[in-house]
């Protein structure tokens, strides 16, 4: 399945390195408003890196990135582009893997904190729909969040990102080290997201998942896209069968 929709994030040629090590070699991807696009490859490909630098954590080397319009990275930007929390201003927001949360505080108060750049009268409407969204956090909206499970800290992490009212949500890895159970109900809570109005760029080693829900997906190998397309086309790849679905009597 393919939308067809405004180009909300274009990434052109983009490279990066950690120190003197180059983690990628001139990515390029789009993602369209309304959009689930999938980045997968193995551990090491570059997926989370290329998250990092559409975000701005990671100062990129090359390349252009911009957001409906607006360039984050490029000849009009300084060498380290946008700054993060301007990118967040502008409508994108980050969940990275490890479900980072603020341990010590409530399930309440790191919502709270993901609307910090918020001015509007909105923000305790948008908590109650979170809590209708994810009813496991409702029920422990006064309890700490280091006690949560992990499907409920993954919850949280993206629940917190969505206070920002991102137009586009990047999601690194939301189904590590969780139950099977707790990543069907991760899957369609990202399903939700985007039929609500906001455009996911997922990365996720449950390539399977990824590509059956994803409209168009991206393959990555040291830091480079080896393959793109729908994300039917893309998991009906023989050497993406053999290589992250386990051959093709899976298919």
């Amino acid at each position: 399945m393919t939308r067809e929709g405004n180009v909300l994030l274009s990434v052109s040629g983009l490279s990066a390195a950690y120190g003197k090590r180059a983690v990628l070699h001139g990515i390029s991807l789009e993602v369209r408003q309304g959009e689930i696009v999938a980045l997968v490859g193995a551990n090491g490909a570059g997926k989370t890196t290329t998250l990092s630098a559409i975000m701005g954590l990671l100062p990129a080397v090359s390349g252009s990135i911009e957001f409906d319009g607006t360039s984050f990275l490029g000849q009009t930007e300084p060498a380290a582009g946008l700054a993060v929390e301007r990118r967040v201003a502008r409508g994108i927001s980050l969940v990275q893997e490890g479900r980072q949360t603020v341990p010590q505080l409530t399930v309440a108060e790191n919502l709270a904190i993901g609307a910090y750049l918020r001015r509007d009268a909105d923000v305790a409407a948008d908590i109650a729909h979170l809590y209708a969204l994810f009813p496991r956090l409702a029920e422990r909206r006064r309890q700490l969040a280091g006690t949560l499970s992990g499907g409920e800290q993954q919850m949280l992490a993206i629940g917190r990102a969505l206070m920002a009212r991102p137009r586009l949500l990047l999601l690194d890895e939301p189904s590590m080290g969780l139950a099977p159970k707790i990543i069907a109900q991760i899957f369609r809570i990202i399903e939700q997201i985007r039929a609500e109005g906001t455009t996911v760029l997922l990365v996720e080693q449950n390539a399977r998942e990824a590509l059956a829900m994803a409209d168009r997906a991206y393959v990555l190998e040291q830091g480079r896209v080896v393959l793109s397309g729908d994300g039917a086309t893309v998991a009906a790849d023989p050497a993406v069968l053999d290589a992250y679905l386990g051959g093709r009597q899976a298919a």
